[in-house]
């Protein structure tokens, strides 16, 4: 059985902190390394858009995360303004990244008390929570913002496209909606090269999409 997955974060995301929750039923022995990446640098690899950027799909994701939230019963409220730039929220993650702990602390600080994910005072709040004194002072750090740099680069390469994702040896699990899938895959994985998923991974391509002509 696996024992070990990469958890990528961006703390501009509220799903990572709605699949919080469900790590209380994984397995004991399931470790788990937090892995901070920039949402947006992944989103700007791959030419994709996050929700935030379409309209409607903005107000839907919102609406969607609250219900979501009251349905699982976890305290939840969006902050002041979103998206925000997440960078020194994630340098901090990085400095803190082998605690689970200090991730939830910074997860419920923005989705669960809906602070401000940017605004200095709110940050430094958040500190006081960590027992950082001079949030500023450590999450400039060079040596902190070349590993989040590594960090994002190495996501894209594996072929991380989105958050949250777990990585399981090659592969990718995206999404707070497929957490039973993962864990299946984690005491089962080979259901998942078997039988007729075993053809997915190389399943033609009937058609690509090319510029529209409704225009």
């Amino acid at each position: 059985m696996v024992r070990q997955a990469d958890w990528y974060i961006d703390f501009v995301s509220p799903y990572p902190y709605l699949q919080l929750p469900k790590f209380e039923g994984f397995p004991k022995d399931f470790n788990i390394r937090v892995i901070p990446v920039l949402f947006s640098a992944l989103l700007q690899h791959w030419e994709n858009k996050g929700p935030a950027e379409i309209p409607a799909k903005r107000l839907q994701t919102y609406r969607y995360c609250h219900w979501l939230a009251h349905k699982r019963g976890i305290p939840f409220k969006t902050p002041p303004r979103h998206p925000f730039n997440p960078i020194p929220l994630l340098r901090l993650a990085v400095t803190v990244a082998d605690d689970l702990q200090a991730i939830k602390i910074i997860f419920h600080h923005i989705w669960g008390e809906g602070q401000d994910g940017q605004d200095p005072s709110s940050l430094a709040a958040l500190g006081q929570k960590l027992g950082i004194r001079d949030v500023e002072k450590r999450t400039s750090d060079q040596a902190v913002k070349d590993k989040l740099r590594s960090n994002t680069d190495a996501a894209i390469k594996t072929g991380v496209f989105g958050v949250p994702t777990f990585g399981i040896g090659n592969e990718l699990f995206w999404g707070d909606d497929v957490t039973d899938m993962m864990l299946d895959y984690v005491a089962n994985p080979d259901f998942f090269t078997s039988g007729e998923l075993s053809r997915l991974a190389n399943l033609p391509v009937g058609m690509e999409r090319k510029e529209s002509r409704l225009r």
